[in-house]
């Protein structure tokens, strides 16, 4: 285990090391960084583990591995576009559908906060993730994992590690893990949440030269999970009567090239990435035949980055400049079926209700609304960055331009039909006639963006014995627009129902299109150190002005879209700490607070102001605190036993744009007991050890409205 997390602080081949030449303590940025064992001792396999460990920093864990939304400083996205970018040894992710997944042999992750988009480009204006696993070249070895957990969890995976010679190594790793699941439909008696996932991946290093390294990693996964356990607020059970899941399959390959001269570095980052996956939902999440929806999609798309560094050492000047390009098409098939009970309520009941006198009855009781979507995007960019050193003094101006188009062909059809009947006085029904509905509508819509994202830092180096600093940040940030496809099952249903003369009239363009988000970040930041290293603490203070963030809002009536819609104008301030402490060998402390109030400054969708009203999903508070004792053994068996207790803390959230509704600031404690030999470990692990009732998400459909509690 020793050397696994010693292998973390070197940066040879790490990912880091592509954009960044110092230590994170040692930048004008606002930083937390996860090592192997930490990763260990949190059993995080995934970035949704890191949930409140990094101030301000939050994941809900609901819905189902496609649901990866991720909220930072009170910007975050519920759908579509990231607000937080991930690179996996080099990999930009591009589709946020992908980021939640188990990855073995974690060596570190680095969390930027922050706007990261003049160096990491669109989607990365809350922050950036680098997560590295490890390298065959640092370690070698069999690495075997076994865990099992409560309510028959089951994890199991291995890994093998060899270098070959000083020029060639080689890893290969697998997994797979089982759940049976957590929370129970008590419509039908069975677990709704059940999950099954596998997992392969392949680095391979070779050094060409003392001069020249290239490097690959090849990445696979399949999932296939139940998910979507959600409670009806009125009922207050889990309860719905057809099928709810959740298929992916996942491809990453990245190949990455450097070449050092004495005078810079040049590296190129090639990737491929292919999603194709299958969500279908009882879309009403009741135990009625109201509607269900499947969202069939398939998306390859290619990277290319090149990054030119500066690499001499004790300068004045650096720089760093570099081009980026993607190319992605998305295919996706969306049908939402509706059924007996939806034609019933939906749609007969409320064109009787309006035309009494000539009623209707449905031809059949289950017909669907088809929507097919090609999705081509496609985008370029350059970008560069000078720092200039004036003695204690570290300025920094960098600057990105970044050019994106994105296209979306529609094809709607609806084929079906209903009878028409003339009420007479005793009410009797008589004189039928046959309506026929035939839908078959085609379209193109395209958007380009072009934007400019600056960056200014300065930092200072406090006259102390150890490194420490002061700095203020100043960066522009920028989030994608785009298509939303989940309002075109309303579109196409709004559409079928204004034939019938009681529907409303839709701009395709303007309910599924939505603007980019743009955002100024202003940061007064400090990294200290003492004791010999043996305390560090990170402190920032921050506003952010952001000009239409994007929101997931719902319809009014009885609707089951998604609308994301731009935001006028929002506000966030806040502050971020971080304490470190070791006071002796055996033992260190950890603590972690981010405190965000995030507002709106003018936003009104026609009906309601929404101004002054603080943004919804975002917390308001996360809380992070850790003690972790080591008991060295002199033993030729066992090494060490380690000791572990930990807090985490969330809230206040409010689930909707008025704040009428909300979850409480929660507490959830855990604890650990490892037991160490030289080459194995036994750990022992409790979470929410006081079984705590929180709630992670909150939504409505169709008038209801339904929470997801979160895991006991």
């Amino acid at each position: 285990m020793d050397s696994v997390s010693q292998s973390v602080v070197l940066q040879e081949i790490s990912v880091t090391a592509i954009k960044q030449s110092e230590k994170l303590s040692e930048m004008p940025e606002a930083s937390t960084v996860i090592t192997a064992a930490e990763a260990d001792r949190l059993n995080a396999v995934a970035i949704k583990s890191l949930s409140d460990v990094v101030p301000n920093f939050y994941i809900p864990d609901y819905g189902s591995r496609i649901t990866s939304s991720i909220y930072v400083r009170g910007i975050g996205a519920r759908m579509d576009q990231p607000s937080v970018g991930l690179n996996v040894d080099n990999v930009p992710f591009l589709n946020k559908d992908a980021y939640d997944f188990d990855i073995p042999d974690i060596a570190s992750i680095e969390m930027l906060r922050g706007p990261q988009s003049a160096l990491y480009g669109r989607n990365t204006m809350a922050g950036q993730i680098n997560l590295t696993t490890l390298s065959p070249m640092r370690w070698q070895g069999w690495r075997v994992r076994l865990e099992y957990k409560s309510r028959a969890n089951v994890k199991a995976g291995a890994g093998w590690f060899h270098r070959f010679n000083p020029r060639h190594a080689l890893s290969l790793s697998a997994g797979y893990s089982w759940s049976g699941g957590t929370f129970r439909n008590e419509y039908n008696g069975k677990y709704a949440d059940p999950e099954r996932l596998w997992n392969a991946r392949s680095k391979y290093i070779w050094r060409i030269s003392d001069d020249v390294t290239l490097q690959n990693t090849l990445a696979a996964s399949g999932l296939h999970q139940g998910g979507y356990p959600y409670k009806n607020v009125a009922s207050g059970k889990i309860a719905y009567n057809d099928t709810c899941f959740y298929r992916r399959f996942l491809l990453n390959d990245g190949l990455t090239l450097r070449w050092n001269s004495p005078v810079f570095s040049l590296s190129s980052i090639t990737s491929f990435q292919y999603i194709d996956d299958n969500m279908t939902l009882d879309q009403d999440f009741l135990p009625l035949d109201y509607f269900t929806l499947t969202q069939k999609k398939r998306e390859p798309a290619f990277t290319q980055e090149i990054v030119v560094r500066s690499t001499q050492q004790d300068k004045v000047y650096s720089w760093i400049a570099g081009a980026f390009g993607f190319w992605r098409r998305l295919e996706m098939s969306a049908p939402v079926v509706f059924r007996d009970f939806g034609i019933a309520s939906l749609i007969e009941q409320k064109r009787n209700d309006a035309n009494p006198g000539h009623p209707i009855a449905w031809d059949s009781r289950s017909f669907p609304l088809n929507s097919d979507f090609i999705m081509p995007g496609w985008g370029i960019a350059a970008y560069h960055q000078s720092d200039l050193s004036l003695g204690d003094f570290r300025l920094t101006a960098g600057v990105r331009l970044d050019y994106e188009h994105v296209s979306m062909r529609y094809h709607s059809r609806c084929n079906t039909g209903y009878t028409v009947y003339d009420r007479s006085a005793d009410g009797s029904l008589s004189n039928p006639r046959h309506a026929q509905i035939d839908i078959d509508e085609n379209g193109s819509l395209s958007r380009h963006f072009l934007t400019f994202t600056p960056k200014f830092t300065a930092l200072y180096k406090l006259p102390f014995q150890q490194p420490s600093n002061v700095y203020i940040n100043i960066a522009r940030g920028y989030k994608a627009g785009g298509y939303n496809t989940q309002m075109f099952s309303d579109v196409l249903q709004q559409r079928l129902m204004g034939i019938m003369g009681i529907g409303a009239a839709y701009d395709v363009d303007k309910i599924v299109g939505y603007k980019p988000e743009h955002s100024w970040n202003f940061e007064l930041g400090s990294h200290l150190t003492a004791l010999n290293g043996r305390l560090s603490a990170d402190l920032t203070l921050f506003y952010i002005d952001c000009r239409n963030q994007q929101l997931t809002t719902f319809p009014d009536g009885t609707t089951t879209g998604r609308i994301m819609t731009n935001a006028g104008r929002t506000r966030s301030y806040g502050l971020e700490a971080q304490l470190y402490l070791r006071p002796t060998d055996n033992l260190s402390v950890t603590a972690t607070y981010g405190l965000t109030n995030a507002r709106f400054v003018s936003f009104n969708d026609g009906i309601h102001d929404y101004a002054g009203r603080f943004l919804p999903y975002a917390p308001q508070n996360t809380l992070f605190l850790q003690a972790v004792y080591t008991f060295r053994i002199a033993s030729r068996y066992i090494k060490e036993v380690e000791l572990d207790a930990n807090l985490r803390g969330t809230g206040k959230i409010y689930w909707n744009e008025d704040n009428s509704l909300w979850q409480d600031f929660y507490l959830l404690p855990g604890a650990s007991v490892a037991v160490s030999g030289s080459k194995w470990q036994i750990r022992l692990f409790a979470t929410n050890l006081s079984d705590k009732c929180y709630y992670t998400f909150y939504f409505q459909s169709i008038g209801n409205e339904f929470l997801q509690r979160g895991k006991p």
